[in-house]
């Protein structure tokens, strides 16, 4: 898949594209059908799927301070979306300067000029331009004065059937949304969660030194550092897996870990830590850029009165994710 960053990189020789506009943060269940529909048009009229995404989240430029947690890293977006077949990806750095562009405005520098849309793909609740003005109405009027078609694909729901331990979330079905997610994701609903992802939600970062107190206990731990802003699931411990990445940040390779969110409450933490605990594992995995995928929560995290009752608890931790995985 191609990829760039700013419209000033686009390649010369792209040609006329079908294009669909969004954040796709999560590239949950609900941008998958969205890409689908959108890579059905491009195949049929034989263009390139260009997928047009935003950094940083617009919400931290209009309303600074209320930049949301974020559910993919770029990476990861362009990896989820690749394996959808989407055939170029452009990241459009969102600056008070493009916050202020006209609907129209962006129709002509963004989609005509710079893309070259035959047609364009988005959600039937689509907003764009200065203050969201434009709506999937606009831009078809926009599309026949510039000669592109438009299609606003309608949203899909699910059945949250939420995890009774987690706070906060309704067995009503709910329209996916990346605002839904984060709301499972925030409550530790790994459930709810991954039914509207399409598979189990996932923290990138890198693999740092920590106190290596998990090494001491006889529980090693791969201390992952995140980015800022990143969705962290609710406190606690987890079944999940530690995936391995390599230099351009795709997948290589999966293992089956009990996970840690929390700030060590039994030794006075203070800091809120990712860590992973890989079954039947023995390397060195600092450095390394991984994923941390959540597949259910155990329990929550808990300060214990001694450390013999901690390793009680981590035993059965492990025990609990060897039977989540059948180990």
């Amino acid at each position: 898949m191609l990829r760039w960053r700013g419209l000033e990189a686009t390649p010369p020789d792209l040609g006329r594209t079908v294009v669909t506009v969004g954040m796709y943060d999560g590239v949950h269940r609900g941008h998958q059908h969205l890409i689908g529909a959108a890579l059905a048009r491009a195949r049929a009229m034989r263009r390139p799927c260009l997928l047009l995404t935003f950094d940083p989240h617009p919400a931290e430029v209009v309303r600074p301070g209320s930049h949301p947690a974020i559910l993919t890293t770029a990476d990861r977006k362009a990896e989820l979306v690749a394996q959808l077949g989407v055939d170029a990806m452009c990241v459009l750095p969102f600056t008070p300067e493009f916050s202020r562009l006209s609907p129209g405005g962006f129709t002509h520098t963004v989609l005509v000029e710079h893309l070259h849309a035959a047609q364009v793909v988005v959600g039937r609740n689509f907003t764009y331009g200065h203050k969201a003005a434009g709506t999937v109405d606009t831009l078809a009027t926009e599309g026949q004065r510039f000669g592109f078609g438009v299609e606003g694909v309608d949203l899909t729901s699910v059945s949250a059937e939420p995890d009774p331990d987690a706070e906060g979330i309704t067995d009503d079905p709910v329209t996916i949304s990346s605002t839904y997610i984060r709301a499972c994701v925030a409550a530790g609903d790994m459930g709810s969660a991954a039914r509207a992802l399409g598979r189990p939600h996932r923290v990138d970062g890198i693999v740092v030194r920590g106190d290596r107190r998990g090494r001491e206990l006889g529980y090693p731990t791969a201390n992952v550092e995140s980015p800022a802003y990143t969705a962290v699931p609710a406190d606690g411990v987890y079944a999940g897996a530690l995936v391995l990445r390599d230099h351009t940040g795709a997948s290589r390779s999966s293992h089956p870990a009990a996970l840690s969110v929390g700030s060590n409450p039994t030794f006075s933490g203070s800091r809120r830590t990712v860590e992973a605990h890989l079954l039947d594992f023995d390397g060195d995995l600092y450095g390394e850029h991984v994923g941390v995928e959540f597949t259910t929560r155990l329990r929550p995290m808990l300060a214990f009165s001694a450390v013999p009752e901690l390793l009680t608890a981590m035993a059965r931790d492990v025990a609990e994710t060897r039977a989540v995985f059948g180990l």
